[in-house]
């Protein structure tokens, strides 16, 4: 028997909530005035889930709740509203505006779909694009929500691939890229894997208008269990993603790559003892386009590395309990953890012991 999905009356009684009450004077204050500000989304101890909007310093500014567990968060400069994507299988995202100038707003997926956590915006803030599972037929698709109608869903093209989970709006602002995981899911199993034996994951461009595939690249049938998952671009427009590894422990491929149009997708050689810190698993990829750096994280390994984005040289690794949020900050990076913990590039760290912080995490600049 199908699980249902939750009715779309419930998450606009369950979500969307707090945010404004929750804005003392004083994070009305930091959050005009900060250079940047960073959100996450998070589980606190009590059960509860929501989204943050942490200072610079890992300081609360302020939160919106949320009707079950976050994943992403991504941000439109236009008109200064971010989405925060429920966890895969999760149905619902949710708008807010991090300076509290409106209230949230609350979106539940259409019957059939589920999201995978992750979305983006068109670059003029019309559209926004979101990674969804088409669970009858095992196909990925983009749903395409209309920002300037309430996030009216207005159409959907295919990923070209099963499992589709991180997509990015390249620099030309009409291809997409999307990372297809290759792993088929289905809500009547909750977050079970099941095509681990005949898993073939991808990276797909398509144009945003059309839907048309633009190209589309394999790994070698050999990493056929090594799921591509998330992504940045560097300051050159270069894509960097990450994989984890479906395949036995024993195992222990390379897990970071690069992806340029028209080029064979590169997997990044490194020192064994930084691949083996890794456990097979990246959580996150950041990249800091004016240091010229990309992190990558690893919440199984308890660590996240620094690499130099023209080289490929790894440039440091740094021990840390569940890290897995990621963020670009001056040089280096900011870096959250499942412990609670909000680290800064100087090594500076504030505690929030009643958070868990999920997996992402996004800077807002000032000057968006």
């Amino acid at each position: 028997m199908r699980t249902p999905l939750i009715d779309r009356r419930d998450f606009l009684k369950a979500a969307g909530t707090g945010f404004l009450a929750a804005l003392a004077p004083q994070a009305w204050a930091a959050t005009l005035e900060a250079d940047a500000v960073f959100a996450t989304a998070y589980m606190k101890r009590d059960g509860s889930y929501g989204a943050a909007v942490l200072s610079e310093a890992g300081k609360m500014l302020h939160a919106v709740d949320l009707p079950d567990r976050g994943h992403d968060v991504t941000f439109d400069p236009v008109s200064g509203r971010s989405a925060v994507f429920a966890r895969q299988p999760g149905t619902f995202f949710v708008v807010f505006d991090h300076k509290g100038r409106s209230e949230p707003l609350t979106i539940a997926s259409q019957p059939a779909r589920h999201f995978f956590g992750h979305g983006a915006f068109s670059t003029d803030g019309a559209l926004l694009y979101a990674t969804e599972n088409d669970f009858d037929n095992a196909a990925g698709m983009v749903g395409v929500y209309d920002a300037k109608e309430g996030f009216k869903r207005i159409g959907e093209f295919p990923t070209y691939g099963i499992g589709p989970h991180e997509l990015l709006l390249l620099g030309d602002g009409r291809t997409i890229a999307i990372a297809n995981g290759g792993i088929e899911t289905h809500p009547d199993f909750g977050r079970a894997e099941l095509n681990i034996a005949t898993m073939k994951p991808s990276y797909v461009l398509v144009d945003r208008i059309t839907g048309e595939m633009l190209e589309k690249h394999e790994l070698p049938a050999a990493l056929h269990q090594l799921s591509i998952r998330h992504m940045d671009l560097d300051a050159k427009g270069t894509v960097w993603f990450g994989c984890q590894h479906r395949g036995p422990a024993t195992e222990q491929p390379l897990l970071v790559g690069r992806a340029e149009r028209g080029k064979d997708l590169a997997l990044l050689d490194m020192p064994k003892d930084v691949l083996a810190g890794f456990r097979n698993y990246i959580g996150s990829v950041a990249a800091n386009p004016d240091a010229g750096t990309v992190a990558v994280s690893s919440p199984q390994g308890n660590v996240f590395a620094v690499i130099e984005a023209a080289s490929g040289k790894v440039l440091k690794t740094s021990s840390l309990t569940e890290v897995c949020g990621l963020a670009p900050d001056h040089s280096g990076f900011l870096a959250t953890t499942g412990a609670g913990a909000i680290v800064q590039p100087d090594g500076n760290t504030m505690t929030e012991p009643d958070y868990v912080w999920d997996n992402h995490m996004l800077r807002i600049a000032s000057s968006e």
